[in-house]
């Protein structure tokens, strides 16, 4: 056994025990003949003194001791001095009288000090980023983003949700942006598609009558960046049969409401404000407002609120067509689908709804189309002819000949989500390997040149 406790465990109670500990040296300090180090593992700090005049044979191994070298220490705990006591320390109380040391990895000096609050640039950040998930701040990030999600896994289980993995590669049905597309080595010039977003997925499982699903799904988009953007991104992705707004309102807003207690013992109250996309425009002028200060906001920091009612279409002036406003598989409200047959499509509502939280929205969804006849007549709308409906989507109108359920739901950003519950300046905070806003990977240096070999068992050749 390499260590008999962690570096954030031991405490008053522990005085007089022998003990082994391993971790990173955090910090050194010389006074003299006594040596002082903090030795840092995840779970937090303890001080080690190294006396000379207790054990020489330690004294060489010591002082080759540097900033990051990995070391076991084995020891005596006993109580700090009076005067000495550090209280922001879970061990703040006592410290290591070391009695046995050995370096398991030396360590280059790092380009930057762990948790020193210094101006970094992001680019030297993420080219070292195992140093930089080493801090307290990204290892608070990441501990933070596993309970949500195993808050989100607990309390779906106990409504009845499947979480149940869609394929990652998958057929090319453009969602609005840009798919990342895999060459298929075995079916010569045809390619994969990475998905958007398990859309169609889902829709086929309400189908096959599993009632409630769930996946905490990893989605890619070719498009360009912002700090609230990455080509390769993680939602919490929800749907259900027989199910009407109401009932996705009321699922969101007790999930949040667990995730709030949960992880940060924070009451939110519920149910969140509704506002009509026209009324959210009229009042605030987009469809993302931060109501913080007003009649809207909730008794804390978060200001949750739903935007209803969207349009169904958006007119495209460049290519002078009609284009879902946010995809083709929304269904319209029931007073207005006698709309569909006439020109003024503007004027469709969707049964679509985003929750805005603080003016940035986390999650979005919709009551989906279940009749494929109605299907069919939206992909017309939008400019697919039969032909190119049935190519793009055929599975899911075949799917729709066999009884689809009435079915919608939603997914949550989680990337931004997290984002916003830790207060951090950008989703790379919160993503333990996140791509630059030119979609690199510093530390990997991906994307990355391909050999010849490979290009040509592809069948692809490079552009000259």
């Amino acid at each position: 056994m390499l260590r008999t406790h962690t570096c954030g465990e031991l405490s008053k109670k522990d005085i007089g025990k022998e003990v082994t500990l391993c971790g990173w040296v955090h910090r050194r300090r010389d006074h003299g003949e006594l040596i002082f180090i903090d030795i840092r593992d995840a779970y937090g700090l303890t001080q080690l003194i190294f006396d000379p005049k207790k054990d020489r044979s330690m004294h060489k191994k010591v002082h080759e001791l540097k900033s990051e070298y990995v070391i076991q220490v084995k020891g005596i705990v006993q109580e700090r001095p009076r005067g000495t006591i550090n209280p922001k320390l879970s061990t703040g109380e006592i410290e290591l009288l070391a009695g046995g040391l050995d370096i398991l990895n030396p360590s280059l000096t790092p380009p930057f000090e762990v948790d020193k609050k210094l101006e970094i640039s992001e680019e030297t950040k993420l080219k070292y980023r195992y140093i930089d998930l080493r801090g307290s701040g990204m290892q608070r990030n990441m501990r933070l983003r596993h309970k949500i999600n195993s808050s989100i896994r607990g309390f779906l289980e106990r409504e009845n949700f499947v979480e149940i993995e869609t394929p990652f590669l998958t057929r090319s049905t453009p969602e609005g942006a840009r798919d990342y597309l895999v060459p298929s080595r075995l079916n010569t010039g045809k390619f994969y598609a990475l998905p958007q977003s398990p859309q169609l997925f889902k829709q086929i499982l309400m189908v096959s009558g599993f009632d409630r699903y769930f996946q905490i799904a990893r989605c890619f988009r070719d498009e360009d960046l912002r700090k609230d953007r990455q080509p390769e991104f993680t939602q919490l992705d929800v749907e259900m049969s027989f199910v009407d707004e109401e009932d996705i309102f009321g699922l969101s807003e007790n999930l949040l409401k667990k995730i709030f207690k949960d992880v940060a013992g924070i009451e939110i109250p519920v149910p969140f404000p509704r506002l009509k996309y026209s009324e959210a425009m009229e009042k605030f002028g987009t469809d993302k407002p931060d109501t913080r200060g007003t009649k809207h906001a909730g008794e804390n920091n978060y200001s949750f609120l739903w935007i209803t009612d969207f349009p169904l279409f958006k007119y495209n002036k460049e290519e002078k067509r009609w284009e879902s406003e946010h995809h083709p598989f929304t269904a319209c409200k029931e007073e207005d689908v006698n709309l569909l047959d006439g020109k003024d499509l503007g004027r469709i509502r969707a049964r679509s709804y985003d929750l805005v939280v603080n003016g940035a929205e986390i999650a979005s969804g919709s009551i989906r189309i279940h009749k494929r006849e109605v299907q069919e007549k939206i992909f017309k709308t939008i400019g697919l002819d039969k032909k190119d409906a049935a190519r793009r989507f055929g599975f899911l109108l075949e799917a729709f000949k066999y009884g689809a359920p009435p079915h919608g739901g939603i997914a949550f950003g989680l990337d931004r989500f997290v984002t916003i519950f830790t207060k951090s300046n950008s989703i790379r905070d919160v993503i333990a390997f996140p791509k630059t806003q030119k979609a690199v990977c510093p530390m990997t240096n991906a994307p990355s040149d391909i050999d010849d070999k490979q290009l040509k068992e592809l069948h692809i050749k490079k552009a000259k």
